[in-house]
């Protein structure tokens, strides 16, 4: 027990440091990926923390990180889509959504949802340890390999569903693959299921960066210019997927 509360208290630790750098970069406006990597990171913050939930401070903690990841989803996709007009050397419509870039990343970086983030993880490590010490953590380890086994299931139940869902897959892979990272020392994840399940999880991201962009060009007039192309893209990304999609099953029926 001591020793995966251990590994829990140094991942947090390990976050709450890449979430202060990511800060300062996004206040410096050092590089572009900034944000995409504090993104990562309160992204691999809740994952570690989702089979923790009974535990004290866990749901202040996850909550906070959800609020930062909803104060970024919007502006990490505007990100997406100016790199893709850029590609698709759409000058004006990338600009437009580049614009007071520095301001953004300022605003992020000085953001009441950051700094409660890093506020609550900061203290996190104490509410571990004296819940240790008031004896309220037993069996940890064996709790959360159960709670991760769930999270495999439901994945390949998902799989399973002939009418599945494109985007609660793209999900579930994601909390399958950034548990099983999380907790190395549960073994839920080998090196060959690691990179399919990182692959079909590029391939889904592909397909819904596609479908989005389309839905966006039906309100927004300066992204007519790229319809056809992401069209195209959209089905090759959905066969793609979906080759990629059987080969995970096939991998988990031999789990």
């Amino acid at each position: 027990m001591a020793v995966m509360l251990d590994h829990v208290i140094a991942q947090v630790l390990a976050v709450q440091v890449r979430l202060l750098a990511c800060q300062a970069r996004l206040a410096a406006d050092t590089d572009s990926e900034a944000l995409h990597d504090l993104r990562i990171a309160t992204r691999r913050l809740r994952s570690l923390l989702r089979p923790l939930h009974e535990l004290p401070g866990v749901d202040q903690l996850d909550g906070a990180a959800q609020a930062l990841g909803n104060l970024t989803t919007p502006l990490r996709d505007r990100e997406v889509l100016a790199a893709q007009l850029l590609e698709r050397e759409q000058f004006a419509a990338a600009q437009v959504r580049l614009a007071h870039r520095a301001q953004t990343f300022a605003s992020v970086a000085q953001s009441a949802e950051l700094g409660r983030l890093l506020a609550i993880a900061d203290a996190f490590p104490m509410f571990l340890r004296a819940a240790q010490r008031e004896g309220l953590i037993q069996g940890l380890h064996q709790r959360l390999d159960k709670r991760l086994e769930k999270q495999w299931k439901k994945l390949r139940q998902a799989l399973q569903d002939p009418a599945h869902d494109r985007h609660r897959l793209r999900l579930l892979i994601k909390r399958v693959r950034y548990a099983a990272e999380a907790y190395p020392q549960l073994e839920h994840a080998g090196r060959r299921m690691q990179r399919v399940l990182k692959r079909a999880q590029g391939d889904l991201g592909d397909w819904h960066d596609r479908l989005q962009w389309l839905l966006a060009a039906e309100q927004q007039p300066d992204l007519q210019p790229c319809v056809a192309v992401w069209q195209t893209q959209l089905q090759a990304a959905e066969q793609h997927a979906d080759a990629t999609l059987e080969r995970l099953q096939a991998l988990l029926a031999q789990r």
